[in-house]
């Protein structure tokens, strides 16, 4: 009984403190990637502002291609939504709204992550020419890591993990891109 009693402080104990500990870990994540497509600006932002194109290119889309996909309103409209729902937890099910839109230039999303984890995070991607031929695309995100969750953020390294699923998303844009 007594080596029962000392396992159950032993767990308490360390519950509190990764609690504590929580307290002071920042919530608040962001990451962006950058890629040069060989593409006028217009040709890389008429294909990007098709949410539906980010099934041909985001890496999150690619895990599970036999994801169930549903979409609401006009796509490149503020307000369409692309709803995705996976039986893989890397995947989960969630849904991305279109916020607003800089015509040829910015669209801005919502994300909201419903499973295995519930959140919300915005994101964008840009579009600025650097040459005639030469076009900088830019894709970001921000968000956060809810109390006692942000604790796993000790452990791994969230904004570089993001930044890396999106910097495979950009180069498979480049590469489609590239190819038409």
């Amino acid at each position: 009984m007594k080596i029962l009693k000392k396992i159950l402080i032993a767990i308490v104990v360390l519950v509190a403190l990764i609690l504590i500990v929580a307290l002071f870990i920042k919530k608040d994540m962001a990451a962006e990637r950058e890629v040069v497509i060989n593409k006028t600006k217009q040709e890389v932002y008429d294909y990007i502002k098709m949410l539906k194109n980010q099934n041909n290119y985001s890496k999150w889309a690619r895990k599970d291609p036999a994801m169930k996909k549903d979409y609401r309103g006009t796509d490149n409209t503020v307000g369409f939504v692309s709803a995705w729902e996976s039986k893989k937890d890397d995947v989960g099910k969630g849904e991305q709204e279109i916020t607003k839109i800089d015509e040829g230039k910015r669209i801005d999303y919502e994300l909201r992550f419903l499973e295995p984890m519930e959140s919300k995070a915005t994101a964008y991607m840009t579009t600025d020419s650097i040459a005639p031929n030469q076009t900088r695309v830019k894709w970001g995100f921000a968000g956060k890591i809810n109390y006692p969750f942000n604790f796993i953020r000790l452990f791994m390294d969230m904004e570089k993990s993001v930044g890396d699923d999106f910097e495979e998303g950009l180069n498979n844009l480049k590469g489609i891109l590239e190819k038409q």
